[in-house]
């Protein structure tokens, strides 16, 4: 399965996820990111400064106005 990183506010999410079998890392600092194959964001602080660092080569997926089934979907489409 795939490792996916989740922000912390996301805990619906992270439990989907987890029950799917994908290893899920909490993410606190953009190191966290390091060696994901996809990363979940809430999209609440998205790009606040205007600028965008690349801390990934994974998917990066915005959940916010999605469930938790459409976020999970949209991971195992990617993962495929």
């Amino acid at each position: 399965m795939a490792r996916i990183g989740v922000e912390g506010t996301l805990t619906d999410v992270k439990a989907a996820l987890m029950e799917m079998g994908h290893e899920v890392v909490d993410l606190r600092s953009e190191s966290d990111a390091t060696g994901c194959d996809c990363c979940i964001i809430s999209g609440q602080d998205k790009d606040v400064m205007g600028m965008a660092d690349v801390s990934t080569e994974g998917s990066v997926i915005n959940a916010h106005g999605l469930a938790a089934q459409d976020i999970v979907q949209m991971v195992n489409q990617k993962m495929t």
